[in-house]
C-alpha cells in the first residue's frame, strides 16, 4: 500500500516566520535569534547536500537548548522546527516518526506558554494536522486542524503566517471563500521589520494563492518538499 504525503517550500516557509517577537537582552533568546539565523541560511541554501549537512548540526543546537532551558517554550517549538524541515531528506517511514517526535515537543510548548512566540506553536502543530496522513499512518486529523489553527488567529489575528495556513487549509476543505478571506488578510499583513525578508517571502505566496484561489485553482507555490513521502509504503500481509 502506498502512501503519498507533499510538502512544498511554501509549506516550511512559515517557519522562518513564526519566530519573530521581539527579543529581549538574554542568553536564551540570543541563541534562539543565533539559530533562526542559521537555519534560515540552511533552507534557503540552494545546495541539498549541504542542506543534508546542516541540518544535523542545527538539530543538535536546538536539543542543547531544550536541555538548557527545559522549562521554556521556545527551544521546543525550534527543535519541532528543525526537525520538521529535515524530515524532507529522510525516508518515509523515519520522517512519519520524526514528525510525531516534533508533534510531541510542540505540544509541550503549548502547556508551557501557549502564546510563546506569538502562538508560533498552534500554526506549526495545526499545520502538521492537515499535512500529515490520518490514521493509521500517522496522526493527520481535519478536525483537529482546523481547532489549533483558530487558536493560533485568537493569539496573532493579523499575523502572515497565522492567517495563510488557515487559508491554505480551508482551501484543501474546498471551502474557497473562506480561504481567499484569509489569503487577502495574509497578504495585508504588516511586514516585521526584524524578519523582513521572511515575511515577504510568506507574503509573496500569499498573493500567489489568492490569485490562485479566484481562478479555482489550488496554490502554486515552490516544490522544495514535494516528495516527503513518495514511496512511503507498508506491507499489510
Amino acid at each position: 500500500m502506498n502512501y503519498i504525503f507533499c510538502m512544498n517550500r511554501t509549506t516550511f516557509v512559515v517557519f522562518l516566520t513564526l519566530f519573530t517577537g521581539p527579543l529581549l537582552a538574554s542568553d536564551l533568546n540570543t541563541s534562539i535569534a543565533s539559530l533562526e539565523s542559521a537555519w534560515a541560511s540552511a533552507y534557503y541554501q540552494p545546495d541539498e547536500n549541504r542542506q543534508k549537512q546542516a541540518y544535523p548540526v542545527l538539530l543538535e543546537k536546538a536539543a542543547e537548548l531544550v536541555r538548557q532551558y527545559p522549562q521554556a517554550a521556545e527551544p521546543k517549538i525550534w527543535q519541532a522546527t528543525i526537525l520538521a524541515t529535515n524530515a524532507a531528506f529522510e525516508s518515509s517511514l523515519t520522517a512519519l516518526s520524526t514528525l510525531e517526535k516534533a508533534k510531541k515537543l510542540l505540544e509541550e510548548s503549548i502547556k508551557i506558554n501557549p502564546k510563546a512566540l506569538d502562538g508560533a506553536a498552534y500554526v506549526t502543530l495545526g499545520s502538521l494536522y492537515y499535512m500529515v496522513p490520518g490514521w493509521p499512518v500517522s496522526f493527520g486529523d481535519d478536525e483537529i486542524a482546523e481547532k489549533l489553527l483558530k487558536a493560533s488567529l485568537k493569539i496573532n489575528p493579523e499575523g502572515i503566517d497565522a492567517n495563510y495556513f488557515y487559508a491554505d487549509f480551508l482551501l484543501r476543505q474546498d471551502r474557497t471563500a473562506e480561504a481567499e478571506v484569509f489569503f487577502h488578510r495574509a497578504t495585508q499583513a504588516p511586514v516585521r521589520q526584524s524578519q523582513a525578508f521572511a515575511d515577504m517571502q510568506l507574503q509573496n505566496e500569499a498573493k500567489m494563492a489568492l490569485a490562485n484561489t479566484q481562478q479555482r485553482k489550488a496554490p502554486a507555490g515552490k516544490n522544495k518538499f514535494q516528495s516527503l513521502f513518495t514511496t512511503a509504503s507498508a506491507d499489510t500481509n
